[in-house]
């Protein structure tokens, strides 16, 4: 999800962080291999099974779900949850992966357009770092610089109204999310 109120601190580098590692911490985590694409990085994910993809935002958090197989990405559900309450966001993602039988989780990583990482891609990883710890999944947190707008025009052309677009942005951004990242794995060779 991309917007003024995604990352107030656009301007945010991330790099000016004394002892913030902006790189990967998955490949600490011996229990998870390690990825990198140019869009993502963290974990490998498994080539089988349902994905989960989250798109974060402040009060809602969009969810899709691919099907076992991997070939397409569906919005799911979207959660509310408090403001700049974390725990309660993370456990409601935790129960939602266990429900859905997630087999991976996809976080979407909001960079600035000039591709650093703001205070909502620090998020994003905090999150993506305590779902993995919570559920043992793996996790890879994906380029979502543009879902949102992509969203937007699906839903645009799919005619609905301005009420109906809001209560279902989040998770249309979500299944865009998630879709990137599995046409990536099939373009990928096998790992």
């Amino acid at each position: 999800m991309i917007g003024a109120e995604h990352d107030a601190s656009a301007g945010h580098d991330a790099a000016d962080d004394p002892g913030h590692d902006p790189t990967d911490h998955a490949a600490d985590d011996p229990g998870h291999d390690p990825t990198d694409h140019a869009a993502g990085h963290g974990d490998a994910l498994p080539r089988t099974g349902r994905l989960l993809g989250i798109d974060l935002g402040e009060v809602r958090i969009g969810l899709a779900l691919s099907d076992p197989g991997q070939v397409v990405a569906s919005p799911a559900e979207t959660l509310h949850v408090p403001r700049d309450a974390e725990d309660p966001a993370i456990d409601a993602l935790a129960d939602a992966a266990r429900r859905h039988d997630a087999a991976g989780l996809v976080v979407g990583y909001p960079r600035t357009l000039d591709g650093r990482e703001g205070r909502a891609a620090g998020r994003a990883r905090r999150f993506a770092d305590e779902l993995r710890r919570r559920t043992g999944l793996p996790v890879l947190l994906w380029d979502e610089r543009f879902t949102t707008v992509e969203a937007e025009r699906v839903l645009l052309d799919a005619d609905l109204s301005r009420a109906d677009r809001k209560d279902t942005i989040d998770r249309v951004a979500a299944s865009v999310l998630l879709q990137a990242v599995l046409e990536a794995q099939r373009r990928s060779p096998e790992h």
